[in-house]
């Protein structure tokens, strides 16, 4: 089981490299999007996570589209499970409005601030299995896009966010 790598971890503060040719469809590659996905799904509160954040230096992120809808009502099914994946993703174009947002991160738990991330965000990127394709997106979305690409370039959110708090989590229940 891997774990999410937290700040002062080198991983976060380097540029991640492009997925090779040879990896795309590969044994390796589903193993590492398994252990992406394994990851943020220990996160319920977790939106997206790159590889970095499990300490592997590729230019990948997935995101959690199902995490990004209102929560049903009581009683009602909670939607699909549905996650994107972008490899190698690059920006197609960007709104010139920026918005201020609450935003936090699963490599620098319990730290929130308010950062300024481009309205609508549109990028371009690979699947699985070599396919590229594009996808836009505005608000929570955009920022998720514009978050991930950060870490992959070595960013973190803590690096351009103002008014940061620190929150307490709820802790851990432990084992009996």
């Amino acid at each position: 089981m891997v774990s999410i790598v937290q700040d002062g971890d080198p991983v976060l503060r380097k540029k991640a490299v492009e997925v090779e040719e040879s990896l795309f469809a590969s044994d390796e590659l589903a193993q590492i999007l398994t252990d992406m996905e394994e990851a943020l799904d220990r996160e319920p509160d977790g939106v997206a996570l790159a590889a970095p954040q499990i300490g592997i230096p590729l230019r990948i992120f997935i995101a959690r589209y199902d995490r990004l809808l209102p929560t049903p009502p009581e009683g009602e099914p909670a939607p699909l499970k549905e996650t994107g994946i972008f490899i190698n993703p690059t920006f197609v174009r960007s709104s010139q409005r920026r918005i201020e947002m609450d935003e936090g991160c699963l490599s620098v738990r319990s730290v929130y601030g308010k950062t300024k991330r481009h309205e609508r965000a549109t990028v371009r990127a690979r699947e699985f299995d070599g396919t590229p394709f594009e996808r836009g997106g505005g608000g929570i979305l955009a920022q998720i896009f514009q978050h991930e690409i950060d870490h992959l370039d070595g960013i973190l959110f803590i690096d351009h966010a103002t008014d940061l708090v620190e929150a307490q989590r709820n802790p851990e229940p432990e084992d009996a």
